[in-house]
This record gives C-alpha cells, sequence and structure tokens, in this order.
C-alpha cells in the first residue's frame, strides 16, 4: 500500500501506566484523509527466566486514547533490542476494559503465554485472534493492504505482548510501537487476521539422542517451562489439525487442513516458524482439482519474516478449504548458535525459541 507521507506535528505527550504515548495529528493530504499516528513508548522490562525457560513472554495493558472510531492503515514496532522474538498488539474492546486493567497490575503487566494475550477472554485463540497488527523479525514499516484497515473502535484498550528470547540476551529492554490512523469514516475495507497453525511432531535427527528426544519426556518439560496449558495448546492444534494428540504421525514436515472463512477474500499472508523452520506453503483447497498455491516459501529465513501479498486476491466459498505445509530442518539445533547449547529434544509446538510453530498468519476482507 503506498500513500502520501504526512508531516506530522506532536500534538501530546501523556504517561499512562508508565507507558510514553504520542499522540500527533497531521491535515489531510490532497490524495487522502488525515493521519494521526499513536505511538507507544514502554516503560523498560528485564525479561525474567523461570523453571528454566530461555523464554519470557510479558504482557502490558496501552490506552491509546481513542476518543473516536478510527482505522489504523500502517505500524511500525522497534524492538530496540535482539532478544525481542516477536510482538503482538490485540485490541480489548470496552466491554473488557475492567478485566484488562486488573490483569495489568497496577501497570506491572503480567506473563502471558501462549496465542491469547488475554487469559480471561473465552474462545479458540485460532480462529477469533483479536490480533490487531504483529511484528516479527524483519519488519519494518507495515502498510496495511491499499483499501484497508484494521478497525480501532472508540474506547478499545490495546495489550501489547512481547516474546523475549533470552537465548539472545537479557539485557532492559524498551521497545516502541507506532499506530497510523484514519477516521473510521474514509471509506476502507475492514481487515481481519486469521490464524492458521499446524502441528510440529519433529523427532531428534538420526544419530542425536537424548532424554527429551521422547515426544512424551519433550510435552512434559514443555509444561514445565511455560505451564500446564502449553501441553494442552499443543493438543488441540493436533485435534484442530485432524490428528491424534497421543500418537500423531511425525517427520519433517507437517500439513493441517482445515475449512476455509467462507465469504472473505484472501488478501496477504504471513508464514512464521521459529529456528529450525525451513519453508512453509499455504493452498487452497490442497489435493484437489481446484489446489491453488497461494503461498510457497522455499527458503525460510526467521531472521527475515516477510508477509506475502497475493497477485490476485483469493475468495473463500462455501467447501473450500485452507492447507498449511511446515518443513523443518532438526540438524539446525546441532549447528545455530542459540539452539546447540541446549539439549537435544523431540520438537513440538511450543512457546520458546526453541520450541517451533506452524502458523499462518491470514489478512483477509469480506468478500
Amino acid at each position: 500500500m503506498t500513500r502520501t507521507r504526512v508531516c506530522l506535528g506532536l500534538a501530546a505527550i501523556v504517561l499512562i501506566a508508565g507507558l510514553g504515548v504520542g499522540v500527533s495529528a497531521g491535515p489531510a493530504s490532497a490524495s487522502g484523509p488525515k493521519v494521526t499516528s499513536v505511538t507507544v513508548s514502554g516503560k523498560s522490562y528485564t525479561p525474567v527466566s523461570m523453571n528454566g525457560a530461555t523464554d519470557d513472554y510479558h504482557c502490558t495493558l496501552i490506552d491509546p486514547h481513542v476518543r473516536r472510531d478510527a482505522y489504523v492503515v500502517s505500524s511500525q514496532f522497534f524492538p530496540n533490542s535482539p532478544e525481542v522474538h516477536h510482538a503482538i498488539l490485540s485490541l480489548i474492546p470496552p466491554t473488557l476494559a475492567a478485566r484488562a486493567h486488573q490483569a495489568d497490575h497496577n501497570g506491572k503487566g503480567w506473563t502471558c503465554f501462549g496465542e491469547s494475550a488475554l487469559p480471561i477472554v473465552a474462545g479458540n485463540p485460532f480462529t477469533n485472534s483479536g490480533w490487531l497488527t504483529v511484528w516479527v523479525p524483519g519488519r519494518k514499516l507495515d502498510p496495511e493492504p491499499a483499501g484497508t484497515g484494521m478497525l480501532l473502535p472508540a474506547g478499545s484498550l490495546l495489550i501489547e505482548q512481547i516474546h523475549y528470547n533470552m537465548l539472545k540476551g537479557d539485557k532492559p529492554v524498551r521497545a516502541s510501537v507506532r499506530l497510523d490512523t484514519v477516521p473510521a469514516s474514509t471509506h476502507l475495507k475492514p481487515l481481519a487476521i486469521q490464524l492458521q497453525p499446524g502441528a510440529p511432531d519433529v523427532p531428534c535427527p538420526a544419530g542425536v539422542t537424548g532424554p527429551l528426544c521422547d515426544r512424551n519426556a519433550a510435552l512434559d518439560d514443555l509444561a514445565h517451562r511455560f505451564g500446564p496449558m502449553a501441553r494442552v495448546e499443543t493438543s488441540v492444534i493436533e485435534a484442530i489439525c485432524g490428528r491424534n494428540p497421543a500418537d500423531p504421525p511425525v517427520g519433517v514436515s507437517t500439513t493441517c487442513v482445515q475449512n476455509a472463512a467462507v465469504g472473505t477474500k484472501i488478501l496477504r499472508i504471513t508464514p512464521h516458524m521459529h529456528l529450525t523452520g525451513t519453508a512453509m506453503t499455504v493452498t487452497l483447497n490442497p489435493g484437489t482439482p481446484r489446489a491453488k498455491t497461494l503461498v510457497d516459501v522455499a527458503h525460510y529465513n526467521f531472521d527475515d519474516q516477510r508477509f506475502y501479498s497475493l497477485m490476485t486476491p483469493v475468495v473463500v466459498h462455501a467447501g473450500d478449504k485452507l492447507g498449511v505445509t511446515c518443513t523443518y530442518n532438526p540438524k539446525l539445533r546441532q549447528q545455530l548458535p542459540q539452539l546447540r547449547t541446549q539439549p537435544p529434544r523431540f520438537t513440538v509446538w511450543g512457546d520458546g525459541s526453541s520450541d517451533e510453530m506452524c502458523l499462518a498468519i491470514i489478512q483477509s476482507v469480506r468478500a
């Protein structure tokens, strides 16, 4: 998406729960509406290791002081430290504001492993993510697809989840994020984010042994590091993908096929895996005469995670299915500086940088 850059003058700076929130606005340009930028600079946070984990997920509540409905048309996250593995902004509607403030512990934030930043929100986080924007390594300015925006209702709060990879460092981090918004009266289509997971089950490579090369032992270790819900989440993903959580197929690749969201138009896909991921393919109606490859990333690079805009957006019809296939190289655990100090393990879905994921982040609008 291209749009005229607007020179913004500083309008106000306020402090909320230890966060610096800057609001700046510029007049409407000849080519578009007035753009208002909200910049949030978090207070310094030092990641903490618990239960032998080398990762910390920390969430902070943000009040962007949105007085009128708006669309987010672009965003940029500034990690300011190599140990930031990812950052997610989730939208908290006004109806959940009081409960979100309670979780925030007077501005101190909370530990928030998993895909859902606010644990009190029920539902499947993979079908109803609530994500507003996401940052992964390699991402800089992130404009939304042309003619679209993420709806930001008046009175909404935001939760910023940051994943700290302590294999890269454990120094204090002060990250920041900027959201560029336009009035909701702007003629844009509301954008939605859907998550399509897969279930990695990657055994230790031939000749590599250790206690955690046993899948059950690896799952027990996952629950020890991140809590019992981590093991539950892994089982849920296996079940979503139609696999037996107790005895799934194993190998260096995994495929998950699910019903696609009928009536949506897919515009953009971001593949996400961790450090041993090497390839991802997203296919509409895989294994059928109507199969259509939407994204085929043959050389995945964790440090350069890109979004892929579809040359021709794809409309999802009744009966359509979406498949995601992820491939891994388990030998990288013995080669990469971050991982070779870790014990060998059977690799499953997990929150840690030394675990794995298989996730297609799909952006779409109503067809």
